[in-house]
């Protein structure tokens, strides 16, 4: 049986990690999430590694949750939503947590559709590329009846606007990966078969940088969308006073 979650190091210290569900367009069950908050938590301890590299194996990045084979854990009285809300507080949400808050720069490789919670985890990250091919696609309201989670109700309106945000979430169309860059949420679109490539290319670089530099540029950036510019100016004078006491200035 082959690995749910594939995870490959390179030299130059890039951990690749390829969700494989391919038959499901690699949709996220209790086994696939708690390996991937593995992964990055054990990713964030490791000296060897420097950056990730998030992708997903077949012809989809993610179609967000396993609504047939979850598998998460229940016990005897919980409601559908009880089960629902214990699958995020355990699995999803730790999920999206440990992508924001690794100490690693994260890219995602968007390699085709994203849909649903797939949406949330593709643009969690610290620098999100498309395939060509890829497309985003929110269905939570129109199908569901539900809101955006995996991150998704915070991450595509401060992305996009709440206009184009609740345009795609209330209609549920696909997003193309042109447009997707177009509007802000995809830094660079690809080839279907250069995308992982080039992923991999640019967390290189990181990895060859300061990546507490990295990271700390992407909090101020995120930090940025939640207060005002005189706040944010006080925020970026503490922040330089503890970076340029670091060793690496």
């Amino acid at each position: 049986m082959s690995d749910i979650l594939e995870k490959e190091v390179s030299e130059s210290g890039v951990l690749t990690l390829r969700m494989n569900r391919p038959d499901v367009l690699n949709s996220l069950n209790s086994e696939i999430v708690f390996a991937l908050i593995d992964a990055f938590n054990n990713a964030a301890e490791d000296d060897n590694v420097r950056a990730i590299v998030l992708t997903g194996n077949g012809r989809g990045f993610c179609a967000g949750a396993d609504l047939a084979g979850g598998n998460w854990p229940s016990e005897k009285g919980m409601t559908p939503g009880d089960i629902t809300a214990n699958s995020m507080e355990i699995g999803f949400n730790p999920l999206v947590r440990a992508v924001v808050d690794s100490p690693k720069p994260v890219i995602t490789a968007i390699n085709g559709v994203a849909a649903g919670g797939g949406v949330g985890l593709a643009l969690s990250s610290d620098l999100v590329l498309a395939a060509e091919s890829a497309k985003f696609r929110l269905v939570f309201a129109p199908q569901l009846g539900i809101i955006p989670d995996v991150g998704a109700s915070w991450l595509v309106p401060n992305l996009v606007g709440r206009a184009r945000a609740n345009g795609l979430a209330l209609l549920g169309d696909d997003l193309s990966a042109e447009k997707a860059q177009e509007w802000g949420m995809v830094w660079e679109v690809h080839p279907d078969d250069q995308l992982v490539a080039k992923a991999q290319e640019y967390a290189a670089r990181m990895a060859q940088g300061s990546i507490t530099g990295i990271k700390a540029t992407v909090r101020a950036h995120d930090r940025a969308m939640l207060q005002s510019i005189h706040d944010q100016l006080d925020f970026e004078k503490e922040e330089q006073r503890h970076y340029t006491n670091q060793p690496v200035f």
